[in-house]
């Protein structure tokens, strides 16, 4: 059931894109919002209590719903609930458009256009970027999206929780960051225990999405960068899965902090540029060639978590 509710909802998905401001997403957001409101007095147990009772709230009636068609024996009916939460969780086709348009625009030559596309999706500041910068986010943007919108849901909708795994996994990434990132919400100590939650639930499924990418393109240089470069990036999950999809294509992702083998001090003086060279993260400078390159690694990777999956449900099935 598990593999078929998994194929299913992404070939719906693929017939008719969730969009992002879906009344769903709006309701829980709205939910989210309301949750600070009441228990934000400034410290991290107020946001330990809210992000609980936000979990419980929407985990609950999901898993309820679900023990009770299969106590019913109601597997058809199981089986559709399990779709439509995947269906609700995954987000494959949320942000597809933007990358595609990004990726036309700089085919043509039209970097105004992509810069707009960017600075639209990301929410950044874009003015004067060029085509290898502007590829260059656009690609680690994809990456980070991918790993959240869909390996992320797939791992904990294979755990026991089942479909309210998956709610676990899209709630506690989007509280990470509505209670971290917007600007009256930065330094807050409510959203501490969202980032520490979220971080361990997505321990496990980070290190799988980069041992995909590892798998499903070049090996060794993927392994080699995400030992060797990950640690630079702040964010931990987030340098993994760069590092480990950039050495999977062979292109360099990430600033030159974070792609530079050792950091210098401030006062180190003036460095030979050959030694820096031969330090730095391998491959090449992103163009609009690893804009496809993007697209053909993540497709290898969802056609191996399929893979996977199927001869897991089929191991079970025999067994």
């Amino acid at each position: 059931m598990t593999f078929l509710s998994i194929l299913c909802a992404l070939l719906i998905e693929q017939m008719k894109p969730l969009r992002a401001d879906n009344p769903i997403y709006a309701e829980i957001k709205s939910l989210a919002v309301r949750m600070e409101a009441w228990f934000n007095a400034g410290d991290s147990r107020h946001g330990r209590m809210g992000w609980f009772l936000m979990m419980f709230a929407l985990m609950a009636p999901t898993m309820l719903i679900y023990w009770v068609l299969i106590r019913y024996d109601w597997f058809l009916a199981a089986f559709a609930w399990n779709v439509l939460i995947v269906y609700l969780t995954l987000g494959f086709r949320h942000y597809s458009h933007y990358f595609t348009s990004i990726q036309l625009a700089l085919n043509a030559g039209d970097e105004a256009a992509a810069r707009a596309l960017l600075a639209e999706w990301t929410k950044l500041d874009t003015v004067g970027m060029e085509a290898g910068e502007i590829s260059r986010i656009a690609v680690e943007k994809a990456l980070i999206t991918t790993h959240r919108n869909v390996f992320g849901v797939f791992f904990w909708f294979l755990m026991p929780l089942g479909p309210a795994g998956a709610v676990l996994y899209r709630v506690s990434e989007y509280l990470a960051r509505a209670w971290n990132e917007p600007e009256h919400m930065r330094n807050e100590a409510f959203g501490e225990f969202a980032t520490r939650a979220f971080y361990w639930i997505d321990w496990i499924p980070v290190r799988l999405t980069a041992v995909a990418f590892a798998v499903v393109g070049n090996f060794e240089d993927a392994i080699y960068a995400w030992r060797n470069f990950a640690h630079r990036w702040a964010d931990e999950a987030r340098g993994i899965i760069l590092a480990a999809g950039g050495g999977a294509m062979g292109v360099r992702l990430g600033t030159p902090h974070e792609n530079a083998a050792r950091v210098l001090p401030a006062d180190a003086g003036v460095v030979d540029s050959g030694d820096m060279e031969s330090e730095a993260m391998p491959g090449e400078e992103p163009g609009v060639r690893a804009l496809q390159s993007t697209v053909g690694l993540v497709w290898r990777a969802l056609l191996l978590w399929m893979m996977l999956l199927l001869l897991l449900s089929g191991a079970v099935w025999l067994g």
